[in-house]
Parts: C-alpha cells; structure tokens; sequence
C-alpha cells in the first residue's frame, strides 16, 4: 500500500499562502478530522507586496468555507463592497468615455441571450444598463444589500476591496487558532530532494528540516521551490500584455464621510492606466504602465495629476515602485510541488484575475486532494492542462480590454491594436463575434474564469459590432427579451430606491455586525 499524503507543507505567507492552508484545512478537516497537518513557513524578513485589493465574488465562498464569518472580515480587514469594474478613457480618452463590466449576469443569462434585442439599437441605452441594473447601483455609490440582509448573501452580487496587508493577518490568525495550521516563522535555507527527485524536505534556521508529502509554493515572484528549485520554465508575454511596472500609494480620505466607491475604477493614461480601490479608511490608486512606452518619471507626474484631479492629497515620496513580469510558469504542478499566486505568474491587476486564481486553484487541490503520491502525478497532469487554458483565456480576456480601443493619442494604445501582438485565439472568436454575440458553447470548459457575459460587456462596453444575424429573433424570442429589459428596468427604480450607500452600510456593519447565516 503506498504511503499517503498526510503533512502539507506551504512555503510563504502572504494572501496566497494564507487562502490555500484556510482552504485546504477547512476542507480535509471536514472531510477527514485528524491525520493530517499543514505547516506554512514564512520568512519574518520578507514584507508581502500588499497590493491585490481587488476581489471577485468567489471570496464570499472562499471565507465561507474557512467558517470566518462577513462581519469580522469587513471590520477587521478595512473592506469595503466591489461590484464591478468602471472603465473610463479606455474607448476614445475622452472625458465623458467611461463603460462598466458588472458583477451581475445579465437577465435570464442561462437561457437568454439578450445581446442580439440589444444590438437592434445598441445606441439607445449603454449595454450594462440594458441588461443589469449594477451600473445605476455604482453610479449612485450604493451598497448590494442591507444591514438586514444574511452574511455572504445578496440583494445584487458583489465582490470586495480590502486590505491586502490586514488581510493575511487577518486569515494569518483564523488558521492558526480556528483551523490547526502550523505557522512556522523561519527562513528557508535549502531544499532538499528525496531519491524519486520529489521534495523530502525544506531546511530552516531555527527549525531544522520541516519534510512534508506536498509542497505548495507561495514565495512571490522568487519562486523558490517551483522556479528556483525545479527550474520550471518562465512563460513571458510581455508580447501580448505591455504593462510591466506599477506605481502604487495610499490616498487618505477628505473626512470620514466621504463616499466610497461601489466599483473598481480603471482610468486609461497615456501607456498604461490607473487604478482606483476605495476602502473604509482610504483608497489604494496606483498606476500600470508599459516602460517601453513610457518613463517612470513620466508615469508618476500622471498618476499625481489623476490624485489631484479626484481630490486626494499625497505625498509623491509615498509612491511604492513594484516591477512586473507578465507570464507565467509552462506548468504549475511538479513532482510534489504546486505553485499558487505570484510563484505560479502574474499579468496585471485589470479585472483582478491574481486573488481569483490562489483561490481556484487551492479550491481544486481541496476538491481532487490526492490519497497517496501515485495518485498525485494524475491529478497534477489535471491540474496542469487546467491551469495552463485557464491562464491563456485570462490573457485572451485581458488583451481585449486594449484590441478594442479607438485611441490614436499614444504609440502604446495604437501598439495593442497591432495583430502581431493579439493571441491567434483571441483574433478567431473577434472574428466570430462579428457575426454573432458571445455566447456559452463560445468556451471550451464548462467552468470558465470568465463568463461569455464579461465578453458582452467588454465588446459592447467598448463599442464592438456585432451584425444583426440574418436569422431573425422569432416573435416568441423577441417579446422575452423586452420583457425581462422591462423587468431590468423595473428592479433597477427599485434598487435606486432603497438601497443604502456603500458607507452607510459599511458604518451600519461596524455598529451592529451582519446577521450569522
């Protein structure tokens, strides 16, 4: 009988490590009770990068999971409700240039393809306003539920914004009192290999060798078991996605009732864009751009002037330089080694892919958790192919933000227009779209990061046409759709109604906490 996988052991803290030992105690924990343990190992050296403060709604089931309750997350972690994604001067830089990609599916989704009524008069209404009522509730600044309404559930999805650095801590002591998670705060030294070339072990400063049966690297870019060690190949493309450094700061409200944002704010600059995360206590602005188009100098008197130009005062001394490397690993799984978070790669923060794919990818490792080392070559073969298509749609969904532009005021906006620089998959499904919306049967996996409607309201958000289909909507079709746009309509007056603002809701948690589900 082989030997089975009982001790984890994750080398580096940080959002990653601490999302994949919640993720991976709380599910084995349930499942199995005893028998195993996980240790993560962190260096007391090593600062997190600490940006990553954007979330999608798949957090909500991620802390769920770990049995953390809503309202100690939201007072402890300085989170405030995420919605969507405002983008504004991506089309055309003009200052009245702005679409937004919502959290909510448009109406009836599953079984209705509303683009195609849309498309009869695309220019009556923006896209997202016909088909969801969630950019009426972030233009006016609104909560997606009430003081009365359960933990972790909603009147209209959402994500969160957070502190990334509060966060770790946060999860850091949920894992350790609640789920039994070892936390070893040491340095690694070296790794040693055991005779099938697997990890046996990790050797630390003060706590000897710590051996483990699977070994998950979460040590940033460094890559220290999966890169350095197993010297797994770096995938770069920096050909396809330009953005290669960020500038990032803290930006202090007004006064303590200053609105907060229900949305992400991505604003287009000259090579690059800003971003803009509105927590409880301040908003983290920071500016990606592509160093071949511009300089930093250049780069920092823009992200300065969009600060001054939204009412916040900082200090440019403040401004934290973080180089990025857009790619990722040729695999993520080797041997008995799994990469999560920045070892596995990194893209850019548009559309807040990073926090999503530790989650999913410690949420399949929980899911298909291997009984013993045969049956661990398997299950990483399938988490390879999975990652790997998962990672090519990500870069395919993010390059379309830039294909789409009009904007001719900069070489970096006319440069990601070029064909040479757009995925040959990306370049087929432009061209089916012109013919027909995006759809479901459009992917190949059942389970996409990105549903067909995140392509509707990026193509449609930016201008995109699609030619009526010479089969018309039968009568039946065409009365559906005009019904539920109607009852779009309908929810949307109501929402705008009585739904609270972000910070009312926010103050509102902080005085007498959300309901336990």
């Amino acid at each position: 009988m082989t030997h089975a996988i009982q001790s984890i052991v994750i080398v580096g803290g940080g959002t990653a490590g601490w999302i994949t030992a919640g993720t991976l105690a709380a599910k084995l924990k349930s499942e199995h009770g005893a028998g195993f343990t996980i240790s993560l190992v962190e260096s007391p050296d090593i600062k997190p990068i600490g940006v990553g403060e954007g979330t999608w709604p798949t957090m909500r089931r991620t802390l769920k999971g770990m049995g953390i309750r809503e309202t100690d997350f939201i007072r402890q972690c300085n989170v405030s409700f995420k919605q969507g994604a405002k983008f504004a001067k991506w089309v055309t830089g003009a200052d009245d240039d702005f679409y937004y990609h919502p959290l909510v599916l448009p109406q009836d989704f599953d079984n209705t393809n509303l683009a195609r009524q849309w498309l009869i008069a695309p220019h009556e209404q923006s896209f997202s306003q016909a088909v969801s009522p969630q950019e009426a509730v972030c233009e006016m600044g609104l909560a997606p539920k009430y003081i009365t309404t359960a933990e972790y559930s909603s009147i209209i999805n959402y994500a969160y914004h957070l502190d990334a650095g509060q966060f770790s801590t946060f999860l850091q002591q949920h894992c350790t009192e609640k789920l039994g998670v070892r936390h070893v705060l040491d340095n690694v030294t070296q790794i040693n290999s055991a005779q099938n070339d697997d990890i046996a072990s990790v050797s630390t400063v003060k706590h000897g060798d710590i051996c483990g049966d699977l070994f998950i690297d979460c040590t940033g870019f460094k890559s220290l078991l999966l890169g350095e060690h197993f010297k797994v190949s770096f995938k770069s493309c920096k050909d396809v996605l330009f953005v290669d450094q960020a500038l990032a700061i803290h930006v202090p409200y007004d006064s303590d009732d200053t609105p907060i944002a229900s949305h992400t704010i991505s604003t287009g600059q000259s090579a690059g864009w800003v971003w803009d995360i509105g927590l409880q206590n301040r908003r983290g602005v920071g500016h990606v751009f592509s160093s071949a188009h511009t300089t930093e100098e250049q780069a920092s008197e823009e992200l300065l002037s969009y600060i001054r130009q939204t009412g916040g005062n900082v200090n440019s001394s403040d401004i934290r330089k973080i180089p990025l490397n857009p790619g990722h690993r040729d695999k993520f799984w080797h041997q008995n080694c799994v990469a999560i978070g920045l070892s596995a790669g990194f893209l850019e923060p548009l559309e807040a892919s990073s926090l999503l794919l530790v989650e999913i990818s410690a949420s399949m490792i929980a899911e298909q958790f291997p009984a013993n080392r045969e049956a661990m070559n398997i299950i990483a073969n399938r988490f390879n192919r999975t990652f790997l298509y998962r990672w090519e749609r990500i870069i395919d969904f993010l390059k379309l933000h830039y294909t789409l532009t009009k904007r001719n005021d900069s070489d970096f906006w006319i440069d990601n227009r070029d064909p040479a620089t757009i995925p040959q998959s990306l370049q087929d499904q432009l061209t089916l779209w012109q013919y027909q919306p995006p759809w479901h049967n459009d992917f190949e996996h059942a389970v996409e990061v990105f549903p067909a409607a995140s392509y509707q309201y990026v193509l449609y958000g930016m201008g995109f046409y699609t030619q009526h289909h010479e089969l018309s909507m039968s009568e039946g079709y065409q009365q559906k759709a005009l019904s539920l746009r109607q009852k779009n309509s309908q929810q949307c007056q109501q929402m705008l109604k009585n739904l609270p603002s972000n910070r009312a809701l926010l103050d509102k948690i902080h005085q007498y906490g959300l309901q336990k589900v």
